[in-house]
């Protein structure tokens, strides 16, 4: 089945099979005529990006790009994409790739402009206030794993090197202005990854539901987004090349990041340190962490997810709903502890202290301490 159409919520949303044949036309809508492609190292040079370069060169448009993006990116990969951007006489950015290539491309665009240090801008009070936003550059977002759904997010998630945690660059005006989901972009993805980013969208939408806040228009996407990952992630795994699944993945994970404006919870607030100190693969690491966490907040969640099973077909309520996430992570080799992803020894006050001050602490249904964190932690190790 072939799926297109035009969103204007939460932005501007180009979406369907063939659609990065618009980009030069997206750019113009986003008032960009010279833009930089920002990526990560991994696509640099895979067909899907040198034939978008290829796109922008015909359209008059240049063939910039930077990609000295890790996959956990840091304050220096953003110092010298800023770097890049300001030496091209760039006017806006193409952020390109999965969440480390749009959350990089976004923080270049919006840093760009401005003169204090990225950290001035850290997503705690107002301090998004002490941006000069007519300074902000134009981003256009184009998403090639479905996962973070950072294209429709107003922030983004840089790795602090120095002191190895994952901070949140927040503007919102970070919102890109134009957003292409092409879900052929996603056919060559590899089974890991598939099942790694599209657990994380999961992640995003179960959290969000679960977190006590009130905003019922999140509620509803998040359980909608959770029936997109239960019905079509296990067919997008099993074939990459099924379009319909693919693209469906594509809407469950800009889904997941609108819904999760309502809150996060644990499952974030550990993986944020585990995967600054580890540099894990952070759907992954969610999807770890996520059977242990659900039955931390079970006293909190468990008549809310009963909901949530009924609405998916699970029978069973709060224990049917468990059972399905053991079975799906199990289904795509999903590891089962921290040990298994590879996290020997770990420094445990450490990641306990990190995921006490993150910032998805808040919105977990039960409060976090010092000592149930610790004690989450170790079942999950």
């Amino acid at each position: 089945m072939s799926i297109t159409a035009n969103w204007s919520y939460p932005t501007a949303m180009r979406f369907g099979a063939g659609r990065i044949s618009e980009i030069a036309d997206a750019c113009a809508a986003a008032g960009i005529s010279k833009p930089l492609l920002v990526t990560d190292k991994g696509l640099a040079d895979l067909p899907i990006t040198t034939a978008t370069l290829d796109l922008l060169e015909a359209a008059g448009l240049g063939r910039a790009i930077f990609a000295d993006v890790d996959p956990n990116p840091n304050e220096k990969n953003a110092a010298d994409g800023v770097a890049a951007y300001r030496a091209g006489g760039h006017d806006g950015v193409i952020a390109f790739g999965g969440g480390s290539g749009l959350d990089l491309g976004k923080v270049v665009a919006f840093h760009a402009g401005q003169t204090r240090p990225l950290w001035d801008f850290e997503d705690i009070g107002d301090w998004w206030t002490r941006a000069d936003a007519d300074a902000i550059a134009p981003i256009v977002a184009v998403p090639t794993t479905a996962g973070t759904g950072s294209e429709v997010g107003r922030a983004s998630v840089i790795t602090n090197s120095v002191s190895a945690e994952k901070k949140i660059i927040f503007h919102p005006q970070m919102l890109p202005a134009v957003v292409i989901c092409d879900p052929e972009l996603t056919v060559g993805m590899p089974k890991f990854i598939t099942a790694g980013t599209g657990l994380d969208a999961f992640a995003h939408c179960v959290e969000a539901f679960c977190s006590p806040h009130y905003h019922p228009m999140s509620q509803g996407i998040a359980l909608e987004g959770m029936r997109l990952v239960k019905d079509y992630l296990p067919r997008a795994y099993a074939d990459g090349t099924d379009i319909e699944a693919r693209a469906h993945m594509m809407s469950a994970a800009a889904m997941g990041a609108t819904a999760f404006q309502k809150g996060l919870g644990a499952i974030h607030a550990l993986s944020h340190p585990i995967g600054a100190i580890y540099h894990t693969h952070h759907g992954t690491t969610n999807a770890v962490c996520m059977p242990a966490v659900l039955q931390f907040n079970k006293p909190a969640i468990a008549d809310r997810l009963a909901t949530a099973a009924a609405y998916l077909g699970i029978e069973g309520g709060f224990d049917g709903f468990c059972a399905f996430v053991d079975d799906l992570n199990a289904s795509m080799e999903i590891p089962k502890s921290l040990k298994e992803l590879g996290i020997e020894n770990p420094d445990v006050d450490r990641i306990v202290a990190g995921a006490l001050i993150d910032p998805s602490t808040g919105g977990n249904p039960i409060e976090m301490t010092a000592e149930n964190t610790r004690a989450l932690l170790l079942q999950i190790l």
